[in-house]
Formats: structure tokens, C-alpha cells, sequence
């Protein structure tokens, strides 16, 4: 690139800062096409004016972030598309860049430095594949060298901070000692610069997860929890914080390493930072000792598993929490005074955090924590002050997870009139607060919700509040879910499973609570603190939990609900702006979900009767330019769903009008969304449809199998579509033949994917695909097997596939770790088999392998694959004995 050049991408990087909108666009456009035209003669010139520091600041710094945009993105699709870019690189280009961005280290003057981001994006590509050796030992002698400038020291620990950041786990693990050697370095009280203290403080935050191998060593875990505590110390606000963030990563990573340190230096310290009167100090305070709550909690879990399965727990509980709870509840209480009086519901503050901690701490010391925190509840909840009073209400709620039913009943039974009083209180945070606090009591000890005595006064004032602010309401709305869901499991006590009460203690109160929620979703304003959706969350499960005395309400509400989307649907019209759009749709999807619950509810009789009229409002909303919106498609297909499980093969009658709907949500690539949710409905459709469904198939079948191939869909929509496969050949019977050969190619092809124990993800996604697979086969082997004792002679179009099937079944029998559901699958599909085939199965089915999968799960705690295992290990038996009895 010639110097004029040169001096012209200086010239446009600096006005990549103008306040004249014009230049700014000139500037983007122009860098775009550089960038377009040569992209590595562009980066390469883009180093060259970041490492000369004759250039002016700005137009270093814009182009650090310029070289910086073109080495990463936040889109992992497009960041590894970044990565394979720069690997196709010349060398030289490679090199010079690398030499550049690394030479610009501690040149700049501005911060943080553009320099040390662009190194880090770098190591990020060319260390995992052992490129770039001299990288890391570069960095570290940039800060231990005396000669060492303090802008130098500081940007090569920025650069190991972003690296330790963003790098794949293990690839530094070898040079951790290197690392660490120059983050100590750093962070030693020592540094004359809070800056470098500062870098090499955030530095040790990102790399703490591969450094276990010091913390293993004494000495060197002495010596980093020494440098992390004094800097804790650091008059400097912003050092003594990101050091606090340190200890509650270490807490969380090293637990086991903890005991010497606690006493003497960690408690101490975290103790005083709780109490600090500094927002950011407190927090930290407060989060490590969240953290030390939750790290017991699970030791607690680990240690009743173990016990269960009668061996030691691997890691044992110092209960250090038991220890520190009488000096952590007063601190954590009195943050809870602290709140702003405007405090913003998404402001994360210390009485916020010191609700949750007081929460996990009664989650892990139970009982324990009442006599510590009943005097200041006792004391302060009829206070004068409302921040007091609000505290006291909001430690009550907060404790009521960790206790035991025996300490918790007479608590919740004696507070509740003076609860009832406060939801009448002058302070909409005490209002707020409470209602809350009655969702929790409903959730956490519903029998004292539903107690005779209180329900009346508490429903009157529950009514009430719904008319209450925005922020009391959502929160009453949540307390009428766990009132819901309370009544209704006790009257359903001594019911059979899935039978519906005949009444329950909601009843006499039922039609006014459904009218005043209505009342509530239609409210103005409604949009503020997620009101209409707590509203209509409320509403759902008040139908989804109502007993058969309440039945001409549902009927009643499904009318309102109906009438309610066709008047939003004539609304379209009137939106003006996106953010009018926005609440067109979240209300559509509202009305399209709470329809799904009144559908669940209407008896099949009833069902004909508004059928009619529910698809027609569907349809159009289908049709809508809303119906385009991603979210409400889904929600529309859900209620499509329910109303073909209520119908059953009456749905064949909207087919018609309906399919092309269905394609065009297959067909949405884009919101893998929708094309779930309208698999999951042509699974639905087949099943409810029957032989009906069958002059759908062929375009059905089509659009599925091009998903298949689809690179760009995600991968979580095809073990959907594998399932429905299942469902269609399952329904449809000898018609599903034509399809035969390319689904079980396609099943062959998805069984074959291993497993890959680098990512959880992955192995995640493989097991789901492996349960569709087996799905899959069920479906078509019962299907083409028909219903006859005798099977149709269509099953036997799959013997020549059986033994690739019987493999993949033993594969999965040889997996250490198989799912429940994934047995249970597994067994029934044996029993399938051995039902279709009979005898000319047994030489693939006389395995020990299969034998010893059965026998497992006939051990297995769910009596589902109890029950399968044990039928498929008495189908083989049965093979057995005829083949062995004489003829």
C-alpha cells in the first residue's frame, strides 16, 4: 500500500469519530469496500498505522477496532468463518500482522488498549493448532522485565486477560505457571501502578479455571490466595472489587483448597466488604458467601446421593456457612434496609443480593437460621418506617424455602393477618414485597394459603391488589398461580391420576377471580412489569386447575378469549410503530396460549361447537402479516395442536384450508422455532387423523425430507422431525411403504452419529436424536405391523435393514451412561421386534449384550421401563421356547 494510501486510510479512520453523520457514513463505506476489495493488504495496513506511534491516537484506535472487527464476531457461525479466513492468509501477512499488533503492545496512550485485543483475537485462532510459540513468554517478559514501562506491563496484562477470556479450555493449561508467574507479578502490593495492579486483578479472574494444577500445590495456592487477599485491601475501589470477584471464582472452583484461608482471611474479609457502604464492594461480599451457600447446598445433595447408594461422597461439606450464620444474617437483614425507594426492577442492588443469599442460606442451614432472623422479622414488621418494615417482610419470604414443615406452619399461620393488613400498606414497595411473599407461601406451604380461616380475607385482598399497581399485581397474579395449583392438588389427593375434582376450595370464588384477571390483562397499563402476561399466566392456570363445578366458566371464558382475537386481529390496521407491534404480537401469542388452556379443558362433545369459529380466527391469523412473526406462529400452531387433539379425525375437515399454512411453517428455516412447533403439529395431525391424513403425506414427506438436508436449520428441529416419521408410518400403515427406504436411510444415517465426549452439547443432542431414531422405528414397525395378532406382511419390508437396527440397539446398551426414557424406548422397540418377527429374529436377538441391557432395566426406578424391559425380556423368552419345543 503507497504512503498516499496510506495518509487517506488515516484520514477516514479519524473521521470514523466525526460528529458529522455524512463523513461517518463516507468513512463506513469506504472502509467496507477496502476491506471488501483486499481484506489482508487491508489488515495488514491497518497494523501498520496501530504500531506507529507518530499517528495520531484516534486513528490508532479506530484502526485497532477495525483490525479487531475483522478478526472476531459475536455470531459463532461468522467468528469460525473469521478463523478459517485468517488461516488462508498468506504467511508473511500473518507474520507482519502478528509482529505489528505485538510491537504495538504499550505504545498507545489511550485505554483499554485496542493493541492488546487484537493480540488476544489472534493467540485465540493460531495458539489451539501450536502457532504463535513466542506469544505467551513475550507477554510475560513485557511484565516482569525491570526495564518494563508501566504502559507496556499494563497492556500485556490486558492481552493475557483477554487470551485466559476468550481461549479454548486445556490449550493453556502447559504454560498456566507462565501465565500465573506474570499475573502475581502484577497484582503484588508492590506494583506502583493501580492500573497494572488493576489488569493483572482481572487477568487472574479469567484465568483461574486452568490454573487447578497450582492450586493443587500448596505453596503456589499460598501464595496466590495471599496476593488475591491483599489486594482485596487496595484503597483503589476498582482493583479491591475485581480481587472479591477473584475469591468468589475460587470458592466456586477450589472449595475443597478453602479451609486454611477461611478463618484467618476469607471471612474477615468478605464480612467487612458485606458490610461496605460501596455498592460494587458489597455485592462481592455478598455473592461469595451466595456462593459458598450454593457449593454446600450441592454437597449436601452429594452426600444423600452417596449415603443412598451406600458409599463415601467423594467431597464432604465444611459448613461454613453453619459457621458464619450468626455474623452474616444481621449484615444481610440490614442491606435489606438499604433499598431505593426508585430502585429500578432490573438494577441488580445489595438488598436484592442480600434476598437471595438470605434465601440460599436457609436453604442450607434449614431450621437453623430461625431464632437469627425471627427477633428483627418480630421487631420490625408493623415499624414506622416502611424501609423496616419492607426488610421484615422480605426476610420472612425469603427464609420460608429452608424450613421444615413443622417450623414453617405455625410461622406462615401466626404472620398471615398481619401480611393480610400489609397488603393495604402506604408503600407500594411493602405492598409489592408482601405480595410476593404470599407467591412464595402459595408455592412453598400451600395448605396455609387455602387454610378456612384466612381464604376469604386473602382473596378479597388479593381481588383488590389486582387493581393495585403494575409491580403488586404481577405479583399477586404469581400468588393466584400457587393459590391455583394448591386447591386443586388437595382436592385431587385421593383421586386417581388425571381425574378431575368434582370441587374444590376455589369454587364459590372461582367465576369472580377469572373475571377481575380478565379485568387485569385488559388493564392500559398493562406493558408495565410484565402485568398482561402474569395476568394471563393466572388466568391459564386457574382453567388448566379448575374442578368440574367451574366447567360453565371454562366454557364461558373460551367464548371471551375467541372474541378477544378476533378484535385484536381487526386492530392491525390502527399499529403505527414497531413498539405498537411488538405488543400486537406478545398479546396474540397471550390470547393463542390461553386458548390452548381453555381447549384442554372443553369436553369433546362440546368441542364441535366452537371449533368453527376458533379455526376461522387461526386462519386469519395465519393470513395476517402478524401471523409472520415468529412467536405468534408458534403459539398459533401450539393452539392448532390442542384443538386436533380435541377433535381427533373431525380436524380432517380444516385440512383443506389448513396445509398450506402447515408447509409454510415447515418450511421457516430461519425461526427454528415455528418449524419445531409445526413438526411437532404434523406429528399431532397424524396421529389424531389417522388414514385420513394420507393425500397430505406426499408434501408432507417432501418439505421434511429437504429439512433433513437443510445445513442451515437447526439441529434441534430433526429429531422432531424423525418422531414424526414414526407418527405418520404409525397412522397410515401400508401407505407409509412408498416412504420406507429413504426414512430408514435417513434413520440408518442418523443412528451412525457418535458420540463426542468433548461436548456436553453435542452428546446432549446425540442422545436426543438416538431416542427420536428409536421413536421412529417404533412407529413404523407397529404401523406396518397393523393391529391383527397375526403381523401384516408389510413389516417384513424391514428384515433386510434389522441388522444394522439390532446393532444400533446394542450400541446404546453399551453406552455407560443410558437415559430412563432412552431404555425404556429401547426395550419396547425390542419387544416390537420380537412380536413382528418371531423366531427368525433369535439369532440377532440372542445376545448377552441385550440380555444384560433388559436385566438392567428391569432394576430401574421408573415403572415404565421396569415394565417395557421386562415384556421384551419375556418376548425373547417366548422365541426362545418355540424355537427349542418340538414341532
Amino acid at each position: 500500500m503507497t504512503s498516499d494510501i496510506a495518509r487517506q486510510l488515516i484520514v477516514i479512520l479519524e473521521k470514523t469519530v466525526s460528529p458529522d453523520k455524512n463523513e461517518l457514513l463516507s468513512a463506513k463505506n469506504f472502509l467496507e469496500q477496502a476491506a471488501a476489495s483486499n481484506l489482508p493488504e487491508f489488515l495488514k495496513a491497518l497494523s501498520k498505522i496501530l504500531v506507529d506511534t507518530t499517528n495520531s491516537a484516534v486513528a490508532r484506535m479506530a484502526a485497532g477496532l477495525q483490525l479487531k472487527n475483522h478478526l472476531v464476531s459475536k455470531d459463532e457461525k461468522i467468528n469460525q468463518q473469521y478463523q478459517e479466513r485468517w488461516h488462508q492468509f498468506p504467511e508473511e501477512t500473518r507474520e507482519l500482522i502478528k509482529n505489528n499488533i505485538l510491537a504495538a503492545l504499550g505504545t498507545e496512550n489511550t485505554r483499554p488498549s485496542c493493541a492488546a485485543q487484537c493480540v488476544a483475537y489472534v493467540a485465540v485462532i493460531e495458539l489451539p493448532i501450536n502457532r504463535w510459540g513466542i506469544l505467551i513468554q513475550t507477554l510475560v517478559n513485557k511484565v516482569v522485565h525491570e526495564g518494563s514501562s508501566e504502559m507496556h506491563r499494563e497492556a500485556a496484562l490486558e492481552a493475557i486477560g483477554y487470551i485466559c477470556q476468550d481461549i479454548r479450555y486445556g490449550v493453556l493449561e502447559n504454560q498456566s505457571n507462565q501465565v500465573l508467574t506474570a499475573i502475581i507479578h502484577g497484582m503484588r502490593k508492590q506494583e506502583p501502578s493501580n492500573h497494572v495492579r488493576l489488569a493483572a486483578t482481572t487477568a487472574l479472574l479469567n484465568s483461574l479455571e486452568f490454573t487447578k494444577s497450582n492450586f493443587e500445590k500448596d505453596m503456589e495456592r499460598n501464595f496466590i490466595m495471599e496476593v488475591v487477599c491483599e489486594a482485596t485491601q487496595c484503597t483503589d475501589t476498582q482493583i479491591c472489587v475485581a480481587a472479591l470477584q477473584c475469591l468468589v471464582k475460587i470458592m466456586s472452583l477450589y472449595y475443597q483448597f478453602m479451609e486454611p484461608y477461611m478463618a484467618q482471611a476469607l471471612f474477615p474479609i468478605t464480612l467487612e466488604a458485606m458490610k461496605s457502604d460501596n455498592d460494587a464492594i458489597a455485592l462481592q461480599g455478598i455473592e461469595f458467601w451466595s456462593n459458598v451457600n450454593d457449593e454446600e447446598i450441592d454437597l449436601a445433595i452429594e452426600s444423600q446421593e452417596a449415603t443412598d447408594q451406600g458409599r463415601a461422597p467423594q467431597r464432604v461439606s465444611k459448613h461454613y456457612s453453619r459457621g458464619a450464620l450468626q455474623y452474616l444474617t444481621p449484615v444481610l437483614v440490614e442491606k435489606l434496609t438499604k433499598q431505593d425507594e426508585c430502585d429500578d426492577e432490573d438494577t441488580w442492588s445489595p438488598a436484592k443480593a442480600a434476598s437471595v443469599c438470605l434465601m440460599l442460606l436457609a436453604t442450607c442451614c434449614e431450621d437453623e437460621i430461625v431464632p437469627h432472623v425471627l427477633p428483627f422479622i418480630k421487631d420490625n414488621i408493623e415499624s414506622p418506617n416502611w424501609r423496616y418494615r419492607d426488610a421484615a417482610v422480605m426476610t420472612f419470604g425469603s427464609v420460608l424455602n429452608g424450613l421444615e414443615i413443622n417450623t414453617l406452619k405455625p410461622l406462615v399461620e401466626q404472620a398471615m393477618p398481619t401480611l393480610i393488613r400489609l397488603m393495604y400498606d402506604s408503600s407500594v414497595i411493602v405492598r409489592d414485597t408482601t405480595a410476593w411473599t404470599f407467591g412464595r407461601i402459595c408455592d412453598i406451604i400451600p395448605e396455609a394459603a387455602i387454610n378456612k380461616t384466612y381464604l376469604q380475607t386473602l382473596l378479597e385482598c388479593f381481588v383488590k391488589s389486582l387493581k393495585s399497581e403494575p409491580r403488586v399485581a404481577a405479583n399477586v397474579c404469581w400468588a393466584f398461580i400457587g393459590l391455583s395449583d394448591a386447591a386443586y392438588d388437595a382436592a385431587s389427593a385421593n383421586l386417581k391420576e388425571n381425574e378431575t375434582p368434582e370441587t374444590y376450595a376455589l369454587s364459590p370464588y372461582f367465576e369472580f377471580i377469572v373475571t377481575q384477571l380478565l379485568e387485569a390483562t385488559d388493564r392500559s397499563d398493562g406493558a408495565q412489569a410484565n402485568l398482561r402476561g402474569a395476568a394471563y399466566e393466572a388466568l391459564m392456570d386457574m382453567i388448566k386447575n379448575s374442578p368440574l363445578d367451574c366447567y360453565l366458566v371454562v366454557q364461558r371464558t373460551t367464548i371471551v378469549i375467541l372474541e378477544r382475537l378476533n378484535q385484536v386481529m381487526q386492530m392491525e390496521s390502527h399499529i403505527t410503530n414497531h413498539s405498537d407491534r411488538h405488543q400486537f404480537n406478545d398479546l396474540q401469542s397471550l390470547l393463542c396460549a390461553t386458548l390452548q388452556s381453555v381447549l384442554r379443558k372443553v369436553r369433546e362433545a362440546d368441542a364441535p361447537q366452537i371449533s368453527d369459529a376458533i379455526m376461522t380466527a387461526l386462519l386469519t391469523m395465519f393470513s395476517s402479516s402478524a401471523g409472520k412473526s415468529g412467536g405468534v406462529q408458534e403459539d398459533a400452531f401450539l393452539a392448532v395442536s390442542t384443538l386436533v387433539e380435541l377433535l381427533g379425525f373431525q380436524f380432517s375437515k380444516y385440512m383443506p384450508a389448513f396445509k398450506d399454512f402447515l408447509i409454510m411453517g415447515l418450511k421457516n428455516h430461519q425461526e427454528y422455532q415455528v418449524c419445531c412447533a409445526s413438526v411437532g403439529l404434523t406429528g399431532d395431525i397424524c396421529r389424531a387423523l389417522k388414514h385420513l391424513v394420507v393425500p397430505y403425506c406426499d408434501e408432507i414427506m417432501s418439505v421434511l425430507m429437504n429439512d433433513l438436508a437443510e445445513p442451515t436449520l437447526h439441529r434441534s428441529v430433526k429429531p422432531q422431525i424423525l418422531s414424526a416419521f414414526g407418527d405418520m408410518a404409525l397412522s397410515i400403515g401400508s401407505e407409509f411403504l412408498k416412504y420406507l427406504n429413504m426414512v430408514l436411510d435417513m434413520l440408518r444415517a442418523a443412528s451412525n452419529l457418535q458420540v463426542d465426549n468433548s461436548t456436553y452439547d453435542m452428546n446432549e443432542y446425540i442422545s436426543e436424536l438416538r431416542e427420536s431414531v428409536l421413536e421412529a422405528y417404533t412407529g413404523i414397525i407397529q404401523g406396518l405391523k397393523g393391529v391383527e395378532q397375526t403381523p401384516s406382511t408389510d413389516v417384513f419390508h424391514m428384515e433386510p435393514h434389522l441388522m444394522h437396527i439390532i446393532d444400533f440397539i446394542k450400541r446404546i446398551a453399551q453406552e455407560s451412561e443410558v437415559s430412563d426414557s432412552m431404555m425404556a424406548s429401547a426395550a419396547g422397540f425390542i419387544g416390537d421386534l420380537c412380536t413382528s418377527f418371531g423366531p427368525r429374529l433369535y439369532p440377532l436377538m440372542d445376545d448377552a449384550i441385550i440380555t444384560q441391557f433388559l436385566a438392567e432395566g428391569k432394576r430401574s426406578k421408573g415403572p415404565r421401563t421396569k415394565m417395557l424391559c421386562a415384556w421384551a425380556a419375556k418376548e425373547i423368552k417366548k422365541i426362545n421356547t418355540k424355537l427349542s419345543s418340538p414341532n
